[in-house]
């Protein structure tokens, strides 16, 4: 069965080869067929609709610290000095937050947050973290190497003073960009307190829910990075306001999301294929739940919404599995292969147990 052009195919036999497609696309480039099938992951990036220019570059040590403090926020990382004793991280006054955020919740086997109980679907045991570890792994295969895909502060990293990374998760990506951009000070947002106690200097992470107001001051970021958040936002169109209002005058967004329905590029796949019937179930509780896992096609017109400008959106494939003669899509189909049989647990649980109703006992 094909899956694409022949130059990619080999001697899988009758078996679906599932993937999706990659295009490569500015916004004045962009010719998408909106009935195409599901790709992922679409890489949506822009920039605040500010006209003002960066200013100059400003030394490390002028950074402030925070000019109000998040109520729903709890700060626990040193900004200047990583070799510290992560007891000695929290004050009288927080002890009894400290204690709560990391009496996780169980449930069916797996470990889950208890700040915001709920909130999320995804697990944060080891099993769980393993996995998103090795997710960063693949977008940087997927991205040659980067990061990042947005053109912050016209490439020149002196210029780029406060980055935020929202749903950190185990914070390997805000570390990487902390040791990426040493001149920056990185701040990575979750629910969880799953990062470890020694990061770079200039790389912290707060425990907040940012489905709430944020209450980091306008103007702040030069550069907010947003993945893997479908299923996780409310409203977005809030969410977004409230990254619009935190950038600086030409800063940037980025949002990286996939699509959580697989797809043959023959599209000989049976509509009871396994594959489809997980994706539809997804979406379906996501939309139930009212947290859609479809955002990764509703963004780029979310983020015009928003004010944005110069939008740009890439999308990208990911294959299942290790058929490609590719070396860099045999390699990303057999991580993608991996996390995806070994997550499948820990991606449905809580989704079917919590708005799908289902009862494991």
């Amino acid at each position: 069965m094909s899956s694409g052009a022949d130059e990619d195919r080999d001697d899988a036999g009758s078996l679906p080869i599932f993937s999706n497609t990659i295009d490569l696309t500015t916004q004045d480039e962009m010719d998408i067929d909106p009935s195409a099938p599901p790709v992922f992951p679409p890489v949506i990036f822009g920039t605040s609709s500010h006209s003002e220019p960066l200013n100059a570059a400003h030394p490390l040590l002028a950074f402030q610290p925070h000019d109000t403090q998040d109520p729903h926020a709890l700060y626990y990382a040193d900004d200047h000095d990583s070799a510290y004793d992560s007891a000695s991280l929290l004050g009288d006054d927080t002890d009894t937050l400290a204690s709560f955020i990391t009496d996780y919740r169980y449930e069916n086997g797996r470990r889950y947050h208890s700040f915001r109980d709920g909130a999320y679907w995804g697990p944060n045991d080891d099993r769980q973290n393993e996995l998103v570890d090795l997710a960063h792994h693949m977008y940087l295969i997927t991205l040659d190497g980067n990061l990042h895909l947005a053109p912050i502060a016209d490439g020149v990293k002196g210029n780029v003073h406060e980055i935020l990374d929202i749903g950190t998760g185990t914070g390997i990506w805000a570390i990487d960009m902390a040791d990426e951009y040493p001149c920056a000070r990185v701040t990575g947002t979750d629910l969880s307190p799953i990062q470890p106690d020694f990061v770079p200097p200039n790389c912290s992470f707060e425990i907040d829910d940012v489905t709430l107001e944020w209450t980091f001051p306008d103007d702040r970021f030069d550069f907010i990075h947003i993945r893997e958040l479908f299923g996780c936002i409310p409203d977005w169109d809030f969410f977004l306001q409230q990254a619009w209002r935190c950038l600086k005058p030409g800063g940037w967004v980025e949002i990286v999301e996939h699509s959580v329905c697989p797809v043959s590029d023959d599209g000989n796949v049976p509509a009871d294929h396994f594959y489809n019937t997980w994706g539809e179930t997804v979406e379906g509780l996501g939309e139930r739940w009212g947290k859609t896992f479809q955002i990764w096609r509703q963004s780029r017109d979310k983020v015009l919404a928003a004010d944005f400008t110069d939008v740009v959106e890439r999308r990208f494939k990911w294959p299942i599995g290790g058929w490609s003669l590719d070396p860099k899509m045999r390699e990303l189909g057999m991580w993608n292969q991996l996390r995806l049989m070994d997550g499948v647990e820990g991606f449905m649980l809580r989704i079917l147990t919590g708005p799908g109703g289902v009862s494991l006992a």
